[in-house]
């Protein structure tokens, strides 16, 4: 049995991740739910607050006792939380399950000393079926190169705050690797204005477009003259998100330190 600490716990992922726990009840514990101080849910039942029974974990502001506690960290908060958050995980080496991206230089230092003492596994996206379609893009990006522009659109709801996803991000570089091209020689943001010249055969380009409570869209095109091959995913909760997560927390078990993909954990190649 797997005892697991779950941080942002009055969030969508957090609340998704405890109401996934009941579908691993032979395999995960929930150890605690931690969130910012001040925030209301203090105190409050993790499980009512996540909109099932309550399951008697309370959340608490106490990240070093939380940490202590558990197996494994599964943190899906914002990048910034990483600075109070990794240091903790590296002190008690606990194994550390990383969906937040938009990391900066500082706070991918901090995870890179978790890697040092604790199994850390990373992924822009924990779901099977995103994982799936890094590694079909990977592969169509191969075999449709010449003739074949590529471009990324991403669509998620009017609350998230970073741009492009990790997960278009992730895509992105699974197409770099295809094609055997370095993604920041060729990688464009969005479009704006007047072009003098053609679209660079070369170019994958990435555009990003939020409303409403999308949970996440994404989806490659590959454009030819005369057809067009579109690699899509959709997700309508975040309950695959979770399981991934879950899932990732169970199979870490006894690893040794290092950095590890959701491809791991799933045995995808």
């Amino acid at each position: 049995m797997v005892s697991v600490t779950i941080l942002g716990a009055s969030g969508r992922m957090g609340g998704a991740l405890i109401r996934a726990i009941r579908n691993f009840s032979n395999d995960i514990t929930l150890a605690a739910a931690v969130d910012k101080a001040g925030l209301p849910c203090i105190g409050m039942d993790s499980g009512t607050i996540a909109g099932i029974q309550p399951n008697g974990i309370a959340v608490t502001d106490d990240l070093d006792a939380a940490v202590k506690a558990c197996d494994v960290v599964i943190d899906f908060t914002f990048h910034t939380a990483v600075q109070a958050t990794a240091p903790v995980v590296a002190k008690y080496k606990k194994g550390y399950v990383l969906g937040t991206t938009g990391l900066t230089a500082e706070e991918e230092a901090l995870v890179a000393e978790v890697v040092k003492v604790a199994p850390v596994v990373r992924s822009p996206n924990m779901s099977l079926g995103v994982n799936l379609l890094f590694s079909l893009v990977k592969q169509a990006a191969a075999l449709l190169n010449e003739g074949y522009d590529a471009e990324i659109i991403e669509i998620h709801h009017k609350h998230k705050k970073d741009a492009p996803s990790g997960t278009a991000l992730g895509l992105a570089k699974a197409l770099a690797e295809g094609r055997n091209v370095n993604l920041d020689d060729v990688v464009c943001y969005g479009r704006q204005g007047m072009s003098e010249e053609e679209r660079d055969p070369k170019t994958i380009a990435i555009h990003a477009v939020r409303g409403g409570d999308v949970v996440g869209d994404h989806t490659v095109i590959f454009a030819a003259d005369g057809e067009r091959v579109e690699l899509t995913h959709k997700a309508s909760s975040r309950e695959s998100f979770a399981g991934g997560a879950l899932k990732a927390a169970i199979w870490m078990a006894n690893k040794e330190p290092g950095v590890y993909s959701m491809k791991d954990v799933l045995n995808i190649q």
